[in-house]
């Protein structure tokens, strides 16, 4: 490759590098991370990432994931290591297990950015950068062609996005190589004198993503040269169609909206298709694994069609679905788990205590002007429990209203029955005090002097 085509190089990267930015709405970011494996792809990501970093004066950080699957796994750590040293960029690494069974490419995938992600939180990096090239891409599309998955599937691989999910963090992931073919960084190693690391479990074929490599994509190529970067261009016109369909489905999920649910009613004047757009995004906006079409079908037409009184539950892999008054709701997953133990505890005054074991927060708001609260200093150091409803129960809402049990409050209140064995209540000397979801017992509540107001917030999503 002549200095011509490396300057190129640097200058495409520099302007990816730039849209990247633009794109995750980082402003001068003051430093960002290269995912560094230490083999051909990543080493000349490396490269430029150290060029462009010196020269604009950004701190560059490589970070290397040790699997531990190779034998060879820690003769690659110290390569990584002492590359990064000769070119002054700073390095990072961790070791990870992969659990048993289940697909190891996957398992791999899913450590390695979890790993990742938090070396990004530990460094404060806002931008990890990956390698993932042209080839890359015309792979991914291809396989997700063979799994017969949708748009959303055939855009392949962004130049930029939050992965929450995955690294755990805000960090952005950027891939400024996306739209340069593999050959042409075989090209930059050779001109840059580039050592790296040969990884031999790319070569074996019982691997999904190496067989199609090595046995399909040289016939695709014998047969159409050139083929990936057609096949990238049709990904960026998938990307577009995306983005019109996420835009349909966030104007529909904002006429379907009830509350934390969909309107079963409304739901129902779309078309099959619209409507299974809309719930592939609620689903994706609650950062939940994508259902197939199928399912999909299933659960549209269970929620739709059963009785206004039925107790709809369908099973998903992340959570199930349900409908309550004219509403489907996305509720946790909670199979067999038991409800925790009462938790004894005494309130000093802080605006907030952590209950994990019972997935949330008990807050204390101070009540204002006129609002109703208990005294803070009838409260402030007595022995108070959070625990589980255990039956019969009883609470009066208003001085002007009868004591009454908690089911006829939870039926009054429209509150779910799956969501009223995790509600807790709260106790202070023998007597029920507070019961999320309804509301503090009046005979406690008064207008006078420092008053707070008790609130509990549900972790569970």
């Amino acid at each position: 490759m002549s200095d011509h085509r490396i300057a190129k190089l640097q200058n495409d990267f520099e302007r990816r590098f730039a849209e990247i930015c633009a794109l995750a709405g980082l402003v001068h970011p003051p430093c960002f991370a290269v995912a560094y494996s230490g083999g051909l792809d990543s080493s000349v990501l490396l490269q430029l990432a150290q060029s462009y970093a010196r020269q604009a004066g950004i701190s560059l950080y490589a970070f290397h994931i040790h699997h531990g699957l190779s034998p060879n796994a820690d003769s690659w750590l110290q390569h990584c290591n002492a590359t990064c040293a000769a070119l002054g960029v700073a390095f990072d690494s961790r070791r990870v297990t992969l659990g048993q069974g289940g697909g190891i490419e996957e398992a791999a995938r899913l450590a390695r950015y979890a790993a990742l992600g938090e070396l990004c939180q530990t460094h404060g990096v806002p931008l990890l950068l990956t390698a993932h090239h042209q080839d890359d891409q015309a792979e991914t599309v291809l396989l997700q062609l063979l799994r017969g998955s949708g748009v959303a599937g055939l855009a392949g691989m962004e130049s930029a996005n939050r992965a929450p999910d995955m690294l755990g963090s805000d960090a952005v992931i950027g891939r400024p190589l996306l739209e340069v073919a593999r050959s042409k960084l075989e090209e930059a190693a050779a001109a840059y004198g580039l050592s790296w690391i040969e990884d031999e479990s790319n070569r074996d074929h019982r691997f999904v993503r190496n067989a199609l490599r090595h046995r399909v994509m040289p016939e695709l190529e014998a047969a159409f040269p050139g083929f990936q970067h057609r096949i990238a261009r049709s990904a960026q016109h998938a990307q577009a169609a995306q983005q019109v369909l996420t835009m349909t489905a966030a104007q529909d999920f904002e006429l379907c909206r009830a509350g934390n649910g969909i309107d079963v009613a409304v739901l129902a004047t779309l078309a099959t298709d619209r409507a299974n757009n809309l719930l592939r995004y609620w689903f994706a906006q609650r950062g939940m694994r994508m259902p197939s079409t199928a399912w999909l079908d299933e659960m549209r037409n269970q929620i739709l069609g059963a009785k206004e009184d039925a107790q709809i539950c369908v099973t998903h892999a992340d959570c199930v679905v349900r409908r309550h008054r004219g509403a489907a709701y996305l509720t946790p997953r909670l199979d067999g788990e038991e409800g925790p133990a009462p938790h004894s505890f005494v309130w000093n005054g802080e605006p907030v205590l952590q209950f994990p074991t019972y997935r949330g927060s008990l807050h204390f708001d101070v009540a204002l002007g006129a609002e109703e609260g208990v005294s803070a200093v009838w409260l402030r150091g007595r022995p108070c429990v959070l625990h589980r409803r255990q039956g019969g129960e009883r609470l009066k809402l208003a001085a002007n209203r009868p004591s009454r049990d908690l089911k006829h409050h939870y039926q009054t209140h429209g509150i779910p029955a799956w969501e009223r064995p995790h509600l807790p209540l709260v106790s202070c000397e023998g007597e029920l005090l507070f019961a999320a979801g309804l509301g503090t017992d009046s005979s406690h509540l008064s207008v006078e002097g420092v008053r707070v107001r008790l609130r509990w917030e549900s972790n569970l999503a």
